[in-house]
C-alpha cells in the first residue's frame, strides 16, 4: 500500500506514534481484499461431486439426462387430427403442408422448428348481409346501406340474405386471406348486387328467387376460388326481397292489380280452353256427318242408276212383260197404305167387302158415298 511507504519507516498515515496491531501494523493498514478465484473453483467442484458422486461416472449421467431430454423433445412432435379438423404444419412460421381431416396421429418436427394449427373445418359459419340479429336472436335490425340494391329495370329492392360456408382447405384459409368473415361478407354482397342488377324487380320478388340464390352462390364461390380462400359456400339463402319501406304500400297495390289481371287472364284462358275444343269437336262432327251423307247419297244414286240400267236391260228384251210388271209394282206401292172401295161397274153398285184392317186392329174407313152418276165412274183395277 502507498501508506506503508511514507515516512521511511512503516506506520500508518498518522505516523509512528499510533497504536499498532500484531505484527507492527495498524488496524487500517490493509483494505478489503478481492475474492480468491481458486477457492471458488474448489468449492464448485466439491458441490458438483456431491450431486454426482462417483467421479468420472457423473459425466455419463449428464449424457443420459441430455439424451432423455432430447427424446422427450422429439416426442413433443406427435399430434392428433380429429375428424372435424385439418392440421396445418408451419416450419419457422411458414406453411409447408396440410394434414387431411381425421387422419389421426401424425408427426412434425418439435417446437420451435415446426408447429401445427388445427382449425375446425366442419363447423358451418354464417354471415348475414343486409340485416343483423339482435342479442339473443329475438329480432332483426336492418342495415340499409347493405340491403338496398338496384334491379335490372332500374327499381330498388330491399334484399336480406344469409351465406353459410365451411373451410375446405385450412392452409389457404389461414394464409391467403386476412379476415375470412369480412371477405365472405363483402364478396357475397358484391355477387348479390351483380345478380340483382341483371334481374327485373317482378322476377326477383316472385318466380326468380331460386335462380337469384343459385347464381349468387356460384358467382361468390368462383371469386373465392380465384382468391384461393379455401372456403366452400354451402348455401346462400334469401331472407327477404321487398320494395323499400316508403313505397311498399303503393307497390303492393300494383301487385294486387297485376294479380287481378293475371286472374282475369287465367279465367279467359280457361273459358277459351273449354269453348275451343268443344267447337272443334262440333265442327269435326259436322264434317264427318256431311261426309257420311255424301257417301250415302252417292251410293244410293249409284244403286238407283244400276237398278235403272238393270230394268232397262230387261225392258229392252221384253217390253210388254216388263211394262206390265212395272205398272203392277207401282200401283201396289201407291195403293198399299190407302183406303180402298171396290166398285163393280157391271153390277151397278158398291160391292160389300170384308173390313180386314179392322180385324187386325186398324181403324176401319168410313164408307164413301156413291157418286151421283155411277155410269160415268171408271172401274178400279
Amino acid at each position: 500500500m502507498p501508506w506503508t511507504n511514507q515516512g521511511g519507516g512503516g506506520g500508518g498515515p498518522w505516523g509512528s506514534g499510533g497504536s499498532r496491531g500484531p505484527g507492527g501494523q495498524g488496524p487500517w493498514s490493509r483494505g478489503p481484499q478481492p475474492p480468491d478465484l481458486e477457492e471458488l473453483l474448489r468449492r464448485s467442484q466439491d458441490r458438483f461431486r456431491k450431486v454426482f458422486p462417483g467421479g468420472a461416472g457423473g459425466g455419463r449421467s449428464v449424457v443420459l439426462i441430455v439424451l432423455a431430454a432430447i427424446v422427450v423433445w422429439l416426442f413433443t412432435g406427435f399430434y392428433r387430427v380429429q375428424p372435424d379438423e385439418q392440421g396445418v404444419v408451419l416450419r419457422f412460421g411458414q406453411w409447408v403442408r396440410t394434414t387431411p381431416t381425421g387422419s389421426g396421429l401424425n408427426y412434425h418436427l418439435p417446437f420451435p422448428i415446426e408447429t401445427v394449427l388445427k382449425p375446425k373445418v366442419t363447423t358451418i359459419n354464417r354471415v348475414d348481409v343486409g340485416f343483423r340479429t339482435t342479442a339473443g336472436g329475438a329480432g332483426m335490425r336492418s342495415v340499409v346501406e347493405e340491403a338496398l340494391m338496384l334491379t335490372g329495370d332500374e327499381n330498388i329492392v330491399d334484399v336480406n340474405f344469409t351465406v353459410f360456408w365451411v373451410i375446405k382447405d385450412a392452409g389457404k384459409y389461414l394464409f391467403n386471406i386476412r379476415d375470412p368473415e369480412d371477405t365472405v361478407k363483402a364478396l357475397a354482397e358484391s355477387a348479390m348486387r351483380e345478380v340483382i342488377g341483371q334481374t327485373k324487380i317482378q322476377a326477383a320478388l316472385a318466380e326468380a328467387r331460386r335462380e337469384v340464390e343459385t347464381n349468387s352462390r356460384q358467382l361468390l364461390q368462383e371469386v373465392l376460388d380465384q382468391y384461393g380462400s379455401g372456403i366452400d359456400v354451402t348455401q346462400l339463402q334469401l331472407q327477404k326481397v321487398d320494395p323499400p319501406g316508403p313505397v311498399v304500400e303503393s307497390f303492393r297495390d300494383v301487385q294486387r292489380a297485376r294479380a287481378d289481371a293475371e286472374r282475369a287472364r287465367n279465367e279467359a284462358e280457361a273459358y277459351s280452353n273449354d269453348i275451343l275444343p268443344r267447337a272443334r269437336g262440333d265442327a269435326e262432327r259436322i264434317i264427318q256427318e256431311g261426309e257420311a251423307y255424301k257417301q250415302e247419297v252417292v251410293a244410293r244414286s249409284q244403286g238407283d242408276a244400276q237398278r235403272f240400267l238393270s230394268i232397262y236391260e230387261q225392258y229392252r228384251q221384253a217390253k210388254d212383260v216388263t211394262t206390265k210388271r212395272i205398272y203392277l209394282e207401282t200401283m201396289e206401292e201407291i195403293l198399299r197404305k190407302s183406303q180402298k172401295i171396290i166398285i163393280d161397274q157391271k153390277g151397278g153398285g158398291v160391292v160389300p167387302y170384308l173390313p180386314l184392317p179392322a180385324l187386325t186392329g186398324g181403324k176401319p174407313a168410313a164408307p164413301a158415298a156413291p157418286p151421283a152418276d155411277q155410269s160415268r165412274q171408271p172401274a178400279a183395277r
